[in-house]
């Protein structure tokens, strides 16, 4: 058996399957999903994330977030939060950076929202000297002031799609084709997640709807706006959605998202306004959406990187400089990812960023 097989039985006995359905047993499925059965980062997995980069960009982050809690008066207690740590890499870079910080390690106490128990043993070992604690879902969160950064993390969120028709939608859905998987349109009806769409499209666009992003922000929101705390959003997307941008990656290379069910990396663009006005709307304050080159560069990743390279030559400082552009330049991850800042109402921005 397989997710195939497993999607194949369910669309002959149910019918056909949104995306988000599809997404989520692809991805989860307790048995054969693809964070179920594997380590999926790195040379030897299907995709790179920044952490495992370079450390310059964990050792920012880190610095970001230890400069917020000082500004904010330094609490004695707070929590530490990373969702979707990955193999841990990032939550270990922003520990040794904030190491140096007088009195901020004493207060953390490290939480790690993951779904994947793979993962899960990797930062385990990863993260051995810091005794972090997992939680299943955003409500196991501690009652801290909360000190958050979530990289890559909302992308992977199941999305519906759906078809402008007039007055309402078709929603996009995954079906058979023989013994084949394929997309096709349901039929026409109302949406009411997305009567404000009516005004800024036409028939036939394509409109994209992550229904589990807004609760999960706004818990997160609320929670630094009544306790305090800082968020750092990272991920590829824009300000407003439009279009198709459901994606498979497979050993660092595009693919139909239907071609390996359960064996690719299945993704799409993040609406950072819908993540904001969820905030806004939990009586968070939130940053201007900024590039991650900039965001990179305003905190002195090219000064770090300068001080990695004195000491460094040949082939590492090669590796050095390939990173440093890779992080930052407009035709790398520059761009293309984007960071946005949660805050308190009255509180000062996270390092980097802009109210």
């Amino acid at each position: 058996m397989s997710v195939k097989d497993h999607l194949l039985n369910r669309i002959r006995n149910d019918g056909p399957l949104t995306i988000a359905d599809y997404m989520t047993e692809c991805l989860l499925h307790p048995v054969y999903g693809y964070y179920t059965t594997r380590d999926p980062l790195g040379v030897q997995g299907d995709f790179i994330t920044a952490p495992e980069i370079s450390q310059m960009f964990g050792e920012l982050i880190g610095l970001s977030l230890a400069q917020a809690w000082l500004d904010q008066g330094q609490p004695e207690r707070i929590a530490l939060v990373e969702l979707g740590p990955g193999r841990g890499t990032l939550m270990a870079d922003i520990l040794r950076s904030t190491r140096q910080v007088p009195g901020f390690h004493e207060t953390v106490s490290i939480t790690l929202l993951e779904a994947s128990l793979t993962l899960r043993d990797v930062q385990a070992d990863t993260l051995k000297d810091y005794a972090p604690r997992w939680i299943d879902e955003i409500s196991g969160l501690p009652d801290l002031p909360l000190f958050l950064v979530a990289n890559e993390f909302f992308d992977a969120l199941p999305i519906r799609q759906f078809l402008r028709d007039g007055e309402g939608w078709r929603e996009r859905l995954i079906g058979l084709e023989g013994n084949a998987l394929s997309f096709g349109l349901g039929p026409r009806t109302p949406q009411k997640a997305l009567e404000d769409r009516l005004a800024d499209t036409h028939d036939g666009d394509l409109v994209e709807h992550c229904a589990a992003a807004k609760p999960l922000l706004e818990h997160i929101a609320t929670q630094i706006a009544r306790s305090g705390g800082a968020a750092l959003i990272i991920d590829y997307g824009d300000w407003h959605s439009l279009g198709d941008t459901l994606q498979a990656l497979r050993v660092h290379e595009s693919t139909d998202p239907l071609e390996a069910p359960g064996q690719a990396d299945l993704t799409a663009h993040v609406d950072f306004e819908t993540l904001a006005f969820a905030a806004r709307s939990a009586g968070c304050t939130y940053t201007r959406l900024t590039p991650q080159g900039v965001f990179l560069e305003r905190l002195g990743i090219t000064a770090r990187a300068q001080t990695l390279a004195a000491s460094l030559s040949g082939l590492q400082l090669e590796t050095l400089i390939a990173a440093h552009r890779r992080l930052t330049h407009p035709d790398e991850m520059g761009n293309l990812f984007k960071v946005m800042g949660l805050y308190p109402p009255h509180a000062a921005p996270p390092p980097g960023l802009e109210p």
